[in-house]
Parts: structure tokens; sequence; C-alpha cells
């Protein structure tokens, strides 16, 4: 491509232009036992040479392709789907060929596949791969599913050049991928989405969002992870957005959707295999429809969702797998806002929740994706027990996954530290999880994981935005009864002691320039005389003046929750602490109950 760039032509021509020439690498081996011992899995690089050491075998192969660096947005999560992988398909027969260049993943170990390929996740590097692999022997096809969005880009060009693709098929993957034509699908599958809209230039995004009214979400086109994606209130923040975060033009849109306040948000990961779906698990995220699915916290089973919204969700599910033609892997992100269910996206591939599920359940579901992807059918799947006779995944238990978040890992360079509210950007690094029997004491083990544990005593800051006070009152009123002191600033104290809850004044942090002597929550929270930061920002504003508590917190390792249904899932979880009999147990035996 850098040829290609500074030539003027396409990638493909130069490809081609090397071909004829036969400039064509080999691969050689690195050694991973250092000639120590026999290496079974060998690694193999390629370079510019006469001879190459990639054997033959006799095995039709399997190329995986992995996700590539890991970085916030796709990394490890998606991991966990290609080994499993591996190991299913090597168990059914085939040779199980790993192309990835991560060398911090599970997938590049010795003794997950046959052979490692440590290339870049590149349309070239990839062709290069596969002609290789068919000099050496049979090979069944390439699966892109696996390793997230960087080999599901890769698709339609590996089919273009005549590689089989092998589970959903690139024409599958841009019904889901494509923006028009997956509304088209949802049009004819009486599905229900969020108001959009697409802007090329600045008055376009205006006539958008005030068509379908603030807020919305706004996001560049062809994100990971969420990055640039913010929710904009009013036309002030939709002008600062466009100007500071976007170059648009005709190739790099702005996608608009109508932001669904107070929604609830579901993930859901489904395998289908083009008659029968297995719905490997439902989860309901437990911040509010708005922060993004890698950041937000979300439990098995759902909790609050109703027999019949699930039914629903179960249905709307497979008119899509179906609508979509998916062999393999499906998740979906469903929002539901006033007892009705919007379609947010579907992804035809294996989603960041995979191994969360797979874990709640007890089910492997990535092994099962691949062996569809392979040729087997769910039916055929069932008989050989890796899924369950029943159509839906059955949790353990109750299980809580909660993200890693690196707010104490990073500091601005006016030593003001990092702001920890969430968002639609996507921000964690990683994952955890707690199981129990009830809601309350896997949220509490599950933060224990992610950021140490909730308090059992001691002093709460709270700030409430407008919006959220009258929704916070009740959970407020049970961490006093808990037996917590509460601080509030002077809005949220005065609408608490009003309801019956007792609560200390503090001064806002700006208005200590016209009182000195005021004591402001920052100040509480830097004599460590706070436990537990309560603050919901809504909107530009607020979000600024919060900023500060915020980041006071996280510089203190104080847990700082910024979301309505955060709170109530904190008080569940302290009263779980305070209860006590929190219990370790191995997952395995969690399982055999």
């Amino acid at each position: 491509s850098q040829i290609a760039d500074l030539r003027g032509v396409s990638a493909q021509d130069v490809y081609k232009q090397r071909h004829r020439l036969e400039v064509i690498p080999v691969y050689k081996t690195v050694d991973t036992c250092a000639g120590e011992f026999e290496a079974f899995t060998p690694y193999h690089y390629s370079t510019y040479d006469l001879e190459s050491e990639v054997k033959a075998r006799t095995r039709p192969a399997i190329l995986i392709l992995g996700s590539g660096p890991n970085r916030i947005g796709q990394g490890i999560e998606f991991d966990y789907s290609c080994v499993h992988a591996c190991f299913a398909l090597s168990a059914a027969g085939f040779d199980t060929i790993m192309v990835n260049c991560n060398p911090e993943t599970v997938s590049t170990d010795y003794d997950t596949s046959d052979r490692l390929y440590f290339e870049p996740l590149t349309l070239e590097d990839v062709l290069e791969i596969y002609e290789a692999e068919l000099k050496a022997g049979p090979v069944a096809g390439v699966i892109v599913q696996l390793g997230g969005q960087t080999p599901l880009g890769l698709a339609a060009g590996l089919k273009e050049a005549g590689v089989p693709i092998l589970g959903t098929s690139p024409d599958a993957i841009a019904l889901a991928e494509d923006r028009g034509k997956f509304g088209e699908i949802l049009k004819a599958s009486n599905l229900s989405a969020p108001a959009f809209g697409t802007a090329f230039s600045y008055q376009e995004a205006l006539e958008v969002a005030q068509r379908i009214g603030y807020p919305v979400l706004v996001r560049p086109s062809f994100v990971l992870g969420g990055r640039g994606m913010q929710i904009v209130y009013d036309d002030a923040s939709l002008s600062e957005f466009i100007e500071i975060a976007t170059k648009i033009n005709p190739e790099h849109p702005v996608l608009i959707d109508k932001f669904l306040d107070d929604a609830i948000e579901v993930d859901v990961d489904a395998v289908f295999d083009g008659e029968q779906m297995y719905l490997a698990g439902v989860m309901e995220h437990v911040e509010e429809a708005g922060i993004h699915s890698g950041d937000s916290a979300c439990v098995i089973p759902a909790q609050s969702l109703s027999p019949e919204m699930l039914k629903e969700i179960e249905k709307a599910t497979l008119k899509l797998a179906q609508s979509v033609g998916v062999r393999g892997l499906i998740n979906i992100q469903f929002a539901i806002s006033r007892g009705e269910l919007f379609v947010i996206e579907a992804n035809p591939r294996a989603s960041r929740t995979v191994p969360f599920v797979s874990k709640a359940t007890g089910i492997q579901v990535a092994k099962a994706a691949a062996l569809i992807a392979g040729g087997k059918s769910i039916a055929e799947l069932r008989m050989e027990g890796i899924l369950p006779k029943y159509a839906v995944g059955i949790a353990t238990g109750i299980s809580v996954k909660e993200a890693v978040l690196p707010w104490n890992r990073f500091r601005r360079v006016d030593g003001q530290g990092v702001d920890s509210v969430l968002g639609p950007e996507m921000k964690s690094t990683g994952e955890v999880m707690g199981i129990a029997k009830s809601f309350g004491a896997a949220f509490a083990k599950s933060q224990i994981a992610a950021f140490g544990p909730l308090p059992k005593q001691g002093a709460i800051f709270i700030s409430l935005s407008d919006k959220d006070k009258n929704n916070s009152i009740a959970s407020v009123k049970e961490l006093a009864e808990l037996g917590f002191k509460l601080f509030a600033t002077v809005g949220t104290h005065n609408l608490l002691n009003s309801n019956g809850v007792e609560t200390e004044l503090v001064a806002k942090h700006a208005d200590k320039s016209n009182n000195p002597e005021s004591i402001s929550a920052v100040d509480l929270i830097g004599e460590n005389k706070i436990a537990l930061v309560i603050n919901t920002p809504y909107g530009r504003g607020a979000q600024r003046d919060g900023r500060l508590i915020r980041t006071a917190a996280v510089q203190r390792g104080v847990p700082c929750i910024t979301t309505v249904p955060g709170l109530k899932a904190a008080v569940e979880g302290i009263r779980a602490l305070q209860q006590g009999g929190l219990t370790a147990q191995s997952i395995q035996e969690w399982h055999k109950r």
C-alpha cells in the first residue's frame, strides 16, 4: 500500500506486478523451544528468500484470522474465540493455521494451533499466507468472524481474490455492516430502530439533528470501539463536535442517531446454522443505553426484563440471523425504551461478550461457531453434546461482567487526572466477572476484581443531575439506612432533605473563590473523608462542573459512580457485603451445582 501511494496506483496493481516479477515471500521458522527439544507449533515469519520452510501436510487446513494488536475496543476477548476455534477444529480433523501478529495473546502460544503465522492482518499478507498453505496441502477456507472487526473487513477482498470464506459470507457481512441495507432488513422484518441520518456537512448534520430531536448520538463512520462518538444535547454542542472531532467529507460522513434516554440496553449472542438458532445469552446492561457496551457492566440472566420481552428479543434475533444470512456467531445490541424494543446494531461475528456468556452458562459458544463454519449443524452439535438441547442458554446463578477502566493509569499535563465519566466511546482495557446466587453478591465480587471493594461504612458524597434526582431518592434512602453519612451539594441536599434523607451541605468547588473557608467535595475527597462518590452528569455543562469531583476521586482511589442504574447496583452490592457470606469457588465446581 505504501508503494501504491507513492506510485499513484492501487495496492492490487502493485500486488499483481510483484507476482508477475516473481517477488514472492517465503516463510521461515522460529523455533519456539530454542532448539532444546522439538517444537510442535512452528512460528512462521515472512521474508524474501529462495527457500520456504512451510512443510507439506495432508489434512485439510482452516486459516483463522486473529484480531491483530491489542488496543482499546479490540483485544483478548476476541482472542478467546480464536483459541477455542483452534481446539474445536483440530479435534474435528482440520489443521488449524493461526494468523496473528500479537505476542501477548493465547492464540499465539505454541500449543494452540498447528501452525502460526506471525504476520500483520492485511489483505496482502493474508493472501500470501493462503497461497503458501495451498502449496503445502488442501485448504478448506478462512474464518474471519472470530477476530473482531479487523479480519471482518478483509472478507470482501479475500472473496474477490478467490479465497473461500467459511461461515458467514462476505455478502451477508455487508448486509449487516451497511447502514442502508441493514435498515431495509429491519423494515422487512418489522423491527424498529432509533431514527437516524447521515450528514456530509454541518448544515446537513444540523437538519438531521433538528428533525430527529435532541439528544442525538453523533459519530464518524467506520470507527472501532466507539472512537469519536459523543452524545450532543443542542446545536452548539453539535457545532463543537463537527468542528473539533470530525473532518467531514464525502468519504467519511457523520452518522447521527436518536439517543434513547433512560433506555435499557441489552446484548445478545447467538449462533445460527441457516435453519436452527441457539441463543447463547441475553445480557442486560447495568448502565442505561448510551454507555459503550465495552464499558458497561452487564448481567446474566436479565434482572428487569419480563418473560414477554425476552421472548420478543429471541424472535427478533432469529429474524435478523435469517435475514442477514448468518452462519455462526451473531451479536445484536437492543435498547428497550418505554416498553418498545429497538435494534441498535448487529455484528455478524464474535463479540467481546462471548467469553462472558460462555463462562456464565458453561457452554463453549466459540467452539460451536467454529464447527458451524466448518460445516456442522446445530442439530449435530447437540447430538455431540457441544450445545445443549434447549434453545436458550441458561446461566448457573447470576453473573455480572464489569469493565476494567484505566483511570488511575493516566495523568493529565495539568495534574487534574482523567475524567471517569462513561459514554459512547469505549475506554475500558479489560473485564472481570463475579458469579453468585444473588445479584448484589455477584456485583460486589465484580467491583472487588475491577476497582476494589465497595465500602461497607463511612461517608458518601452525592451530586445528582436534575434528570436523575427523583429516580435516585429511594437508593439514597437505602444508603442512609445502611448507616452511611451523606454529603451533598445544594440542589441534591435540598431535594434529599425535603424527602426525609438527612445530608450535610458542602460547597461547590467553583464557589470557593467567594468563600475560601467553605468545604467542598474535592476537599473532603482530598482529606480521605469520602468512601464513595456518586456524581451523575447530564449534558455538556453538567459534565464539566463535575469533572473536578470525579478526577479527585480517581486520584485518591475512591469508587465513583456516574449513573443511576450503577447507584442502584452499588446499593445491592453494599448490602451483600454488609451481610457477609461472599464465597469463592472454581467456575468448574460452580457449574456442577
